[in-house]
């Protein structure tokens, strides 16, 4: 049987996609460009997501990973994953003109591990090595900040004084991963101090519910994101976990038919930082390859949205 006999129904997550602090990151980008002129210099992918990416260099967007690609007298924009302060006081040092796009949420654990620091604490941060939301974090401080990314990690860590501890997350984890590895710091250091509020960001969040709640309903999971975003990641590893077949795209032309063999319902949802038409895109790829409908299922509107720096006019 092909699977145009099958498919019956595609049922969109609710919410996915952009979350306000990716939204703030590309207008950021946009309104220095408007207000300025190309070109824009943004440290990093402004986010993780190529079509973004590849829309804002199009528009005149220099993405760079080394200050010293950036010219006197430049615009900079800092990626909304976070720089560590190295990189914040170099590029201050060199008088470019600074627009920081890092997520609020993100910079709310920074100022959480300089008052865990200033207070005589050392800080352990659970996240995953490499991401530039971790090397920011870990950059706002000089010493006495660790690393973990598994209760391994947790079991041969080795502090200075398991009295004065405390811990920090990455934003874009695994709520449920993250709980296991703070259950284990919990007992092996007990005194450990914890975030005043969970650092797991409100939309990453918001999107691993909505995955659990769509993956009973379906028999195959397309998740639509870039295989450095971390959140995008992370929805596909939840549904897997749940049981249900579960795939990374970045766009419609990566679905190959052949997963769609044998599948009624088929969920679909997008990771924080991918737009809204690329999910467009793959319903079209799906209904050209016999889905008969498409339903968006229940779940929580999000109304959150972050003021820009000042200095960017409203005008784009």
């Amino acid at each position: 049987m092909t699977s145009e006999h099958v498919l019956e129904e595609v049922v969109l997550a609710q919410p996915r996609g952009f979350c306000a602090g990716v939204d703030r990151a590309i207008e950021i980008v946009e309104r220095a460009l408007a207000q300025f002129g190309a070109p824009i210099y943004v440290r990093h992918e402004i986010v993780h997501n190529a079509y973004v990416v590849s829309d804002l260099r199009a528009k005149g967007a220099i993405f760079i990973e080394d200050l010293n690609d950036v010219p006197a007298g430049a615009t900079l924009v800092f990626s909304a994953h976070g720089v560590p302060q190295a990189v914040r006081k170099a590029a201050t040092a060199r008088g470019f003109r600074i627009f920081d796009a890092t997520c609020p949420l993100v910079t709310k654990v920074h100022v959480e591990v300089a008052k865990m620091r200033a207070q005589g604490r050392e800080i352990i941060v659970i996240g995953h090595d490499g991401h530039p939301e971790v090397e920011g974090t870990m950059g706002q401080v000089d010493e006495g900040i660790y690393l973990v990314e598994s209760i391994a990690d947790v079991e041969q860590l080795q502090v200075k004084n398991p009295a004065a501890l405390a811990y920090v997350t990455q934003t874009t984890l695994s709520m449920d991963d993250t709980a296991t590895i703070v259950a284990a710091l919990k007992r092996r250091f007990p005194e450990i101090a914890e975030p005043k509020k969970g650092d797991i960001c409100y939309a990453t969040q918001n999107r691993q519910d909505a995955v659990k709640f769509m993956a009973p309903q379906c028999d195959l999971l397309l998740v639509i994101g870039s295989p450095t975003s971390s959140n995008s990641n992370r929805l596909r590893e939840v549904a897997e976990k749940m049981g249900v077949p579960a795939y990374l795209v970045e766009n419609a032309t990566m679905i190959d038919p052949a997963w769609l063999t044998g599948r009624k319902r088929i969920g679909l949802t997008a990771g924080a930082s991918a737009p809204e038409l690329l999910v467009q895109e793959v319903i079209d790829t799906l209904k050209r390859l016999g889905a008969k409908s498409v339903r968006t299922l229940e779940g929580i509107e999000e109304h959150v949205a972050f003021p820009l720096p000042k200095g960017l006019s409203n005008k784009t």
